[in-house]
This record gives C-alpha cells, sequence and structure tokens, in this order.
C-alpha cells in the first residue's frame, strides 16, 4: 500500500521529552484541551504546554481530584467530562462553545486499559465506548470551536492496537467471553482509524489529524491490573519494582510524542498518520513484532466505516 508512514528523522528519539520537543515553541495566545490532563501522561501535557505559554482546559472525571493535581500550574482551568456519559460530553461542549473561545489543540489523552467486562450508556463495552465513542463525539460537538488553518486534533493510540482489529460484527462484546486485551485492542485501533478520517475530512480547512503511541510508561492507567499479572508480564517485580527501568519510558518521555504531534513545525502540512518515538512509525514488521502501526489501523476504507458506525451509535457528526 501507497503510505504516508515514514520516519521523517525528526532528531527527537524515546528518551526526548515534552519540555526537549517544545524548545523553541511559543504557544502563547494558544488553547488546548487535554482529556485526562491531570494524571500520569496527560498531567506532563498539560505542564509541558502551559510552560510553553498555551492556556490549556482539562475536562475530568474526577473534577476535584483534577484540581487539585492541577493546582500549582497556572494557564489551566478544570471543567467536569465523563467520557463513558454522552449527556456529560454534550454538556461540556456546550459550556465550552458558549465561552466563544477556539481551540488550537485537542489532545485525546484519557482513557481505560484491560478493565473488567464493564458497561456504560446503552450497555457499550466500556473500553470502546469511552476510550473512542466519548472522544469521537467530544471532537465533533466541538467542531464549531476548532480553529481552521492550523487546528491539531491528537488522539492518544498504544502499541496495544496491535491485539485487535475493530470487530466490526461485535464491537461491544455481546456474545462470546470477553477478553480484557483485545477489547483494549480495539478501542486502541479505533483510536488510529478516527484519527485517518477526522485528517482526511479536515484538512481541507486546514485542520490534520494525528494518533501515536506514547510508549511504555507505569501510570494510573494500570490501576486495573492485578499487582500478580504485571508481575507475571515482566513489568514488575513482587515488590512493586519495575524490573527493565530502561524498557519503560518515564511520565515526561511518555508525554513528549503527544505534544510533539500536536505542535511540531515538522509535521506542517501532514496529517492521517500514527507516530512513535517522536516522529512518524514505519509499518509493522510481518514478523508480528509490536513496532510500527497495522496497516489495518491506517486503512482508509475501514476508518470511514468506523467513522459511519460512530456517528450512528452517538448520533453525532460534524460532517454529515
Amino acid at each position: 500500500m501507497t503510505t504516508a508512514q515514514h520516519k521523517i528523522g525528526s532528531g527527537f528519539d524515546r528518551h526526548s521529552t515534552a519540555d526537549d520537543v517544545l524548545a523553541g515553541v511559543d504557544l502563547t495566545g494558544k488553547l488546548a484541551v487535554v482529556t485526562g490532563g491531570y494524571s500520569g501522561l496527560g498531567l506532563e501535557t498539560t505542564r509541558a504546554l502551559t510552560g510553553a505559554g498555551a492556556e490549556v482546559v482539562v475536562p475530568a472525571r474526577r473534577r476535584a481530584v483534577a484540581e487539585e493535581a492541577v493546582a500549582g500550574i497556572g494557564g489551566v482551568e478544570v471543567d467536569e467530562l465523563d467520557l463513558g456519559d454522552l449527556e456529560s460530553v454534550r454538556a461540556f461542549a456546550e459550556r465550552f462553545l458558549a465561552s466563544g473561545r477556539t481551540i488550537d489543540v485537542v489532545i485525546d489523552n484519557a482513557g481505560i486499559m484491560a478493565c473488567p467486562e464493564t458497561r456504560v450508556g446503552p450497555g457499550w463495552e466500556a473500553q470502546f465506548a469511552t476510550n473512542h465513542l466519548g472522544h469521537f463525539a467530544l471532537v465533533n460537538r466541538l467542531w464549531p470551536a476548532i480553529a481552521p488553518g492550523g487546528a491539531r486534533i491528537v488522539s492518544v493510540s498504544s502499541t496495544g492496537h496491535h491485539a485487535s482489529d475493530i470487530r466490526w460484527d461485535d464491537p461491544h462484546w455481546n456474545h462470546g467471553d470477553y477478553d480484557k486485551w483485545e477489547a483494549y485492542g480495539q478501542a486502541k485501533t479505533a483510536n488510529v482509524l478516527f484519527a485517518v478520517q477526522l485528517d482526511a475530512l479536515g484538512k481541507d480547512s486546514g485542520v490534520r489529524a494525528f494518533a501515536l503511541h506514547p510508549g511504555g510508561i507505569l501510570t494510573p492507567l494500570q490501576r486495573h491490573l492485578p499487582r500478580q499479572e504485571m508481575v507475571e508480564r515482566g513489568w514488575i517485580d513482587e515488590n512493586g519494582v519495575p524490573l527493565n527501568p530502561e524498557g519503560f519510558k518515564t511520565p515526561e518521555q511518555g508525554a513528549a510524542t503527544q505534544v510533539w504531534a500536536a505542535t511540531s513545525p515538522q509535521l506542517s502540512g501532514m496529517g492521517g498518520v500514527y507516530c512513535e518515538d517522536c516522529d512518524i512509525a514505519e509499518l509493522a514488521p510481518a514478523d508480528g513484532a509490536r513496532t510500527g502501526v497495522r496497516e489495518y489501523a491506517i486503512d482508509p476504507a475501514s476508518a470511514a466505516r468506523l467513522w459511519a458506525l460512530s456517528a450512528e451509535l452517538t448520533g453525532v457528526d460534524a460532517f454529515a
């Protein structure tokens, strides 16, 4: 397949931090919306963006916790948002639109990983609903405020997308035994496909979209995993100490790729690609190694199909 999925030689790598990629970048006067921007990678993203001069709106399911987490950071506004509740998404978007402000960056950072089978909304599988459908509805509802001619939408995916394509016949796991890791993989594939189609729809107005894998980082994202499972996966020892510190990024390094995708002038005129380690990723190798991006996650036909499904499920489509 012909693809733009090739490294561009950004000069950054897996060790680069969010502050590194923002060196020399002035975001004064810019406004960013960062979901989950009060915990883990999201908090580091908020710190880095405000440090470069941006104003950051942090929609949070746990508003009080978020306000405490960002209390020492200037230029941050916290509002309430539960991505698993479409009425909450609608209410947040309406409050923001009523403010009359424009958005330069949206980073769809919030998410859940490998949780026990959980249902939200009208019985939707929680990982697909929260990680994908909630963000789909949010961006579409905020679309009137997204600045033409330069805004970027960044979808935080994961190498977890290698675990599953979209389960087109049963995306909500209504049949068969639930697999929390396959469900996470489907949701992360959806994050990439969302960026592919959003970029196709938005690029004529100068709005570009990107997806990315931030790297392996031990953050509150692992909160649903029993310690013993993380021990068995070789992530930590019985005392919770990382077994391969060099294999994990720090939160500052983990936030770098999403900040780079959101702001780097190196990506001017580009979009609809999946990034990792502060560069555009290559296609995944044929040997099954979990690096790069799977072709099914950047397939334009699948991206359009998922968009149509998501619009049908959420009842929201800014481009209809």
